[in-house]
């Protein structure tokens, strides 16, 4: 893949003109690790600092009335991805549709697809891409008595989770059918899957002049790949973490990664901004796909910013790209007014 590109740039102008609002859970947060969602409030609180150095003309807001009625802007940045109820992730697009404000990401229908884990397998299995086995436990529907799919061992999450909420490794399946009842109990649609000992490969895309830009893939090397990532590993608030994110160096596999990433995002398109991510099998070398989550993590310690940051972006450059990106897409300002000097 190539991956040298210019980032792009908001005209000053348009800095000026255009208001935008930024809503995430804690776009005023100005502590350290938040007590449950950990680093998520620093992430919201350093989106809010890059969005104000980049200089556009701000306002923020920290919850889903903000768009109960129109607000006074042009555009909106929804970070409010985990709401406290199921599909939640929808519910600032589809406010933003209502009032026919433009915002940052994918439309509802596609972020509820890529949030929905069964059915982004469906789309990826209909594109051509490996795909492990696995099955969806709906609420209010008969829990499976037996294995439909045998493997060693068992991973159950809720079907629409993020950061590894809830997720639990099960030996048997009667330990799967004990996690599945608890997360309909807490409102959860359930997925499961075959536990895959190995890494997480993860390929980050944004867009550039209309179409998706691939940036370096990342793989997510755990210290014991036999072991599951937490929730409180992914949000730092595990005493450690056993993982590191770092350039997936070899070639072959990378390129294998881009290449079956790119098959499946016309799926998605257009998305923004997004991460299209994979499970290396340890023992085989294997590429299985895993999810898809648009609207990913844009926190300057996650993958794609890591990303962006290899080929020369500073944090603020990759956010601004997007943002323009978007905004041109939507008729908000010219192309021609883009490129970075």
């Amino acid at each position: 893949m190539v991956y040298a590109a210019a980032p792009r740039v908001l005209p000053a102008e348009m800095k000026r003109a255009l208001r935008v609002l930024l809503i995430a859970k804690h776009a005023r947060w100005d502590g350290q690790l938040h007590p449950s969602d950990g680093s998520h409030a620093i992430y919201h609180r350093e989106m809010r600092l890059v969005l104000e150095e980049i200089g556009v003309d701000l306002a923020i807001a920290d919850g889903y009335d903000a768009l109960f009625e129109r607000p006074p802007v042009d555009f909106v940045f929804p970070l409010l991805n985990r709401g406290g109820f199921l599909n939640s992730e929808m519910l600032l697009p589809l406010l933003c549709e209502r009032h026919r404000l433009r915002y940052l990401g994918a439309s509802p229908i596609l972020r509820g697809l890529s949030d929905d884990k069964h059915l982004t397998k469906q789309a990826a299995v209909a594109r051509g891409l490996p795909t492990a086995p696995w099955t969806v436990c709906r609420r209010g529907a008969p829990i499976d008595s037996r294995p439909p799919f045998e493997a060693a061992s068992y991973v159950v999450k809720p079907n629409a989770s993020s950061a590894s909420w809830g997720v639990s490794a099960q030996a048997d399946w009667a330990g799967v059918r004990d996690a599945v009842q608890q997360l309909h109990a807490e409102g959860h649609d359930a997925i499961v899957e075959p536990f895959i000992v190995g890494h997480d490969v993860e390929v980050s895309a944004i867009t550039l002049d209309g179409a998706p830009f691939v940036l370096p893939t990342q793989i997510v090397e755990q210290e014991n790949p036999r072991e599951l990532r937490t929730y409180g590993e992914k949000r730092d608030l595990a005493d450690r973490q056993a993982y590191r994110i770092r350039p997936l160096e070899d070639g072959a596999l990378r390129h294998a990664a881009e290449t079956l990433a790119l098959r499946i995002m016309p799926e998605f398109t257009p998305f923004d901004y997004g991460r299209y991510e994979f499970r290396l099998d340890a023992a085989t070398g294997e590429l299985l796909f895993m999810e898809v989550n648009l609207n990913c993590n844009l926190w300057s310690r996650k993958t794609i910013a890591i990303a962006a940051a290899q080929i020369g972006w500073s944090h603020a450059a990759l956010i601004e790209t997007i943002l323009a990106e978007s905004m041109a897409r939507q008729g908000l300002l010219q192309r021609s007014l883009e490129l970075a000097a």
